[in-house]
């Protein structure tokens, strides 16, 4: 019997997905996975460049790669060379009927193919139409090439990602990217509810990231603090952080005195509370070192979901230390339907599975009901809907504008 799907708050919203890679397949996953229908445009041959990228090398060769799989499920798939003005025309009467159109080429570059705001705002005056750049689309660097990595860096997130020693690096996965890309569907989101409906959106990946940064951006502005690299201790408390178990680290965040004074007693270091440098907050931030040493005598002794569970029963907040794999299968995650499966993926021929969206709605996870697709699956059927005739669409097939 077929699980019953109920439908999405964006149900009826079309939205145009004009983006490659990530942070605008990201926003449009989001939108797909809340209700709205995606019709993916891709380039006639290539398609999205996630198509081709993964850590597997078979399904980047058929054009399925995980890097795709990710964040296309549940979207069409319509190719059209947007160079050749039959495919531009093509795109302008999708546009008719569309809410919204989402695009992350560099500024400019739908100006220059004759499908910017302004032409496709004439075609139709309630289009929301969202460019995610890395920079914007005015100011120095709004021409500049941007990867995820490069906007981590300008962000400052770098700067302040590892401890002294290891400072700057990389956050472990495509951080600017995602932020972006959940930036977008946000507003696309306050945009789908304003009257008159039609906008421009400009998506910065930088100001998003730096919009996620509130706290050490605040520490500066308002408290005149550079901010530096923590490792893993949390700069505004102490013992909080990640401390050595006898199988890995555990994170504990004793920020209040009655935390702290209840992990004291818990792991049979009472002392620890007369001792003059671990009087005060600020006296356990100054020797937050020294305090660590002293709490993982213990800690050290007994694995670190044992302490967890221990800590957390007494209210001192506490988790172990998990790799993906374990964070997947955790029954926290796993027994609330976060994974979508999808069987026998056709052009990946084999089954997928792909996270979903962070949010239940009412209880329930919302979804998507079709997997990934493959290259151009529905350019025929959408164009069709269009009014093309099939003589027509064969034509422009062999004429490389689908």
């Amino acid at each position: 019997m077929a699980t019953e799907i109920t439908p999405g708050p964006l149900s009826g919203v079309r939205v145009l997905d004009l983006t490659n890679v990530l942070a605008g397949p990201f926003a449009c996953h989001q939108l797909a996975h809340l209700g709205a229908e995606v019709i993916k445009v891709e380039a006639v041959g290539k398609g999205d460049l996630a198509r081709n990228l993964g850590s597997d090398p078979d399904l980047s060769a058929k054009g399925m790669g995980i890097s795709f799989l990710a964040q296309n499920a549940g979207k069409s798939s319509l190719t059209l060379n947007l160079k050749d003005t039959r495919g531009a025309d093509i795109l302008k009467k999708l546009v008719r009927d569309a809410d919204v159109l989402v695009e992350n080429y560099r500024p400019g570059v739908m100006d220059r193919l004759g499908i910017g705001y302004e032409v496709l705002k004439a075609v139709n005056p309630n289009l929301i139409y969202c460019a995610i750049s890395g920079f914007g689309q005015t100011g120095p660097l709004a021409t500049s090439p941007a990867y995820d990595q490069i906007v981590q860096g300008l962000s400052g997130v770098m700067s302040i990602t590892g401890n002294p020693d290891s400072a700057p690096l990389r956050v472990g996965y495509p951080l600017a990217d995602t932020v972006g890309g959940l930036t977008a569907a946000m507003a696309i989101c306050s945009a789908l509810n304003a009257e008159p409906r039609g906008t421009f959106i400009d998506v910065s990946m930088l100001e998003s990231v730096l919009a996620t940064m509130g706290w050490v951006v605040s520490n500066h502005l308002v408290g005149g603090v550079t901010p530096t690299p923590q490792g893993n201790e949390n700069p505004t408390s102490a013992p909080s952080g990640a401390f050595q178990c006898a199988d890995g680290l555990i994170n504990i965040a004793a920020n209040k005195d009655e935390q702290w004074i209840a992990l004291a007693h818990h792991i049979g270091r009472e002392d620890l509370l007369t001792e003059k440098a671990f009087q005060t907050r600020e006296d356990r931030k100054t020797n937050r070192f020294r305090l660590k040493a002293e709490l993982e005598t213990v800690l050290t002794t007994r694995r670190a979901q044992d302490w967890a569970d221990e800590l957390n029963t007494i209210g001192v907040p506490a988790g172990a230390v998990l790799t993906v794999p374990e964070a997947l299968r955790h029954p926290q995650v796993s027994g609330r339907d976060f994974i979508s499966s999808f069987k026998n993926v056709p052009g990946a021929n084999r089954n997928v599975d792909i996270a979903t969206v962070g949010v239940l709605l009412d209880g329930k996870r919302p979804t998507v009901t079709t997997p990934p697709p493959e290259l151009g699956r529905d350019s025929a059927p959408i164009l069709a809907r269009l009014g093309y005739s099939q003589a027509y669409i064969e034509t422009l097939r062999e004429e490389g504008v689908i």
